[in-house]
């Protein structure tokens, strides 16, 4: 048997077990979608959610942009690897079948045209296609070398800090790394050996042939080249390079429509997979500043995957969103963390007798004010918001006045589903008892869960913010400009979690002066005192409030100002700056 018979069979093999699994975690992923989940897929199928997921997977799955976004020299790296290959693949396969006049051919052909090609060519842009493939090997080739380098020194691509890995993931990535420059030598080898390069490719050869016997090495390195291949392939479902394929499957689930669940089902893994495990996320994530090192969102994905997840891990996180705001890939890390609190905790199953009060005690109203826990235990703030509703003019009911049924969201964050419903179906039945079409809430925890957790889609509801906006706008409500400065904190639960920055900013605007920040909206720092987290100590805690605290100095500021009645009262316990809740700087500033 010559050896053109099997040296190819590493990569065969590897390249068909690869897409055995692949192909079978897909089907698997798939068939475990809720019934509703596989009718927005095939409803999805043939829109325009289909284009669009082939263009976000070129733009991110291949050129990534949202690296690039991160670091210029990051996003470099990663593209070139993506990308080049993929072009390599794909030109090659062109090249091949120009040669041989036909588009079928044994696959492996393309990948080792130059091993089987070996005369100088004359097929119609042969010498494009010379120049272009070897362009295209040097293009991945530099990218090979930045990852090499990173390695090594990180910090020059913008990451402080980079992932952990396994021993799977070490055999992966040796192999990685060997692919390409076992190409070059390859190629470079054959081209000194039978001219059917490049001059540039013929060149390098002739330059090895100078000291060493070309042909002596030739068929061992196109049989490294193909074991390297081949063991990458065999090694890339259990490591995190399943990300390659994971992630494109990922981008047509969520764009046909395929939500995260509060229970783990086969999208929670179809989304576990995605992570490239980049490590962009460690850098973003203030557990760092209280050396807290272990739970970051990169290892938490890694834990689930592996089933080895701890609730040490689990539990400590802010979720505050700024992992989530950076990942390249868009994984909702936020959610499944919950989820994963949801599936691991053991359900407190009270009954909660004493909500269950009948919709006839809700009071006929246009507007309820739901002011919820943290308002309660900031009373500047409860004080400012009756006083604007007031002078409002509008019919409201002051819903937990008296009574404080809590929104749900903390036992929703800690993994409380059951529990949590109950208080949200007892919430539910009296606002949509009172008749009312506008729910105003001055509490971003209490906003996000009425926006996503609540069946009322009769009921607009508005963050506070929004609800005096439209008051000032309308003239029911005239501010006078003060000349005080302020810097304005983005809570995480309204900024990133819902999206809301700039109408706070709007409504500010019109009374004092605000001060741009280096860390606002997307990047706003947590206050801290999450609700979400329950393994921080109150001491590391201290240390992430007041770290953004001191930040916000640095403007000279006369006050910080937020939107949420929790951050308020952690930001306030530093004493570096006065904090004020923007309702409270309305009342300060209104033309009575």
């Amino acid at each position: 048997m010559q050896f053109s018979d099997y040296f190819y069979y590493p990569f065969l093999l590897g390249s068909l077990y690869l897409f055995a699994v692949v192909a079978w975690r897909f089907v698997k992923w798939f068939a475990g979608l809720s019934k509703i989940d596989k009718i927005r897929v095939r409803k999805g199928l043939l829109t325009k959610k289909t284009w669009d997921s082939i263009v976000e997977s070129v733009r991110e799955g291949l050129l990534h942009f949202k690296m690039f976004r991160v670091n210029k020299l990051l996003g470099y790296m990663h593209m070139s690897l993506a990308f080049g290959w993929f072009l390599l693949i794909v030109v090659g396969h062109v090249e091949t079948s120009l040669y041989y006049h036909s588009s079928f051919f044994p696959f492996h052909h393309s990948i080792f045209f130059r091993y089987y090609v070996t005369e100088p060519t004359d097929y119609v842009g042969h010498v494009f296609f010379e120049y272009a493939m070897e362009f295209l090997l040097l293009f991945v080739l530099s990218g090979v070398m930045l990852a090499y380098f990173k390695r090594f020194r990180s910090k020059s691509f913008g990451m402080k800090k980079t992932t952990r890995m396994r021993y799977g993931d070490h055999i992966a990535l040796t192999a990685l790394w060997l692919i390409f420059p076992l190409r070059f030598f390859c190629e470079t080898f054959n081209a000194g050996i039978y001219g059917n390069g490049s001059p540039f490719f013929n060149g390098i050869g002739q330059f090895f042939a100078s000291f060493i016997n070309l042909e002596t090495f030739k068929n061992p390195l196109w049989f490294s080249y193909s074991l390297a291949l081949g063991v990458f392939f065999v090694a890339m479902p259990y490591t995190r390079y399943m990300h390659i394929p994971a992630e494109i499957n990922f981008i047509f689930l969520r764009n046909w429509g395929v939500k995260l669940k509060k229970r783990v089902n086969t999208y929670t893994m179809a989304e576990v997979y995605s992570c490239s495990r980049c490590g962009v996320c460690i850098d973003a994530c203030q557990l760092n500043h209280a050396g807290i090192k272990n739970s970051q969102s990169v290892y938490v994905l890694k834990n689930i995957r592996n089933k080895n997840l701890t609730d040490e891990v689990l539990f400590n996180c802010l979720l505050c969103g700024k992992c989530q705001e950076v990942c390249p890939v868009g994984i909702d890390v936020n959610d499944l963390r919950i989820t994963q609190r949801i599936e691991t905790t053991l359900q407190y199953n009270s009954s909660y007798d004493y909500l269950n009060l009948k919709e006839s005690e809700a009071k006929k109203t246009d507007i309820v004010y739901f002011a919820g826990c943290m308002t309660h235990l900031t009373p500047a703030i409860k004080q400012s918001m009756l006083k604007i509703l007031k002078l409002s003019g509008d019919n409201f009911w002051f819903m937990d006045e008296n009574k404080a049924p809590c929104c749900g969201r903390p036992l929703m964050l800690a993994g409380q589903f059951d529990a949590a419903q109950k208080l949200i179906d007892n919430n539910q039945k009296l606002i949509l008892a009172s008749g009312a079409k506008t729910l105003v809430v001055s509490c971003p925890i209490c906003y996000k869960v009425f926006k996503e957790d609540y069946m009322m889609p009769d009921v607009d509801v508005k963050m506070h913010t929004e609800y005096i906006l439209n008051l000032v706008e309308k003239g029911r409500l005239k501010l006078k400009q003060s000349t005080q400065t302020a810097v304005y904190h983005d809570p995480c639960e309204l900024g990133r979690g819902s999206g809301m920055y700039e109408l706070p900013r709007e409504l500010l605007k019109k009374s004092v002066t605000l001060k741009p920040m280096e860390n606002e909206r997307e990047k706003a720092y947590c206050c801290g005192g999450s609700l979400a987290n329950m393994k921080i100590s109150m001491d590391e805690r201290s240390v992430i409030s007041e770290q953004a605290m001191r930040e916000f100095s640095t403007y000279k500021p006369d006050f910080v100002v937020t939107s949420c009645p929790l951050c308020k009262k952690t930001f306030a316990k530093t004493d570096i700056l006065t904090v004020k809740d923007i309702a409270e700087v309305v009342v300060e500033n209104l033309e009575i």
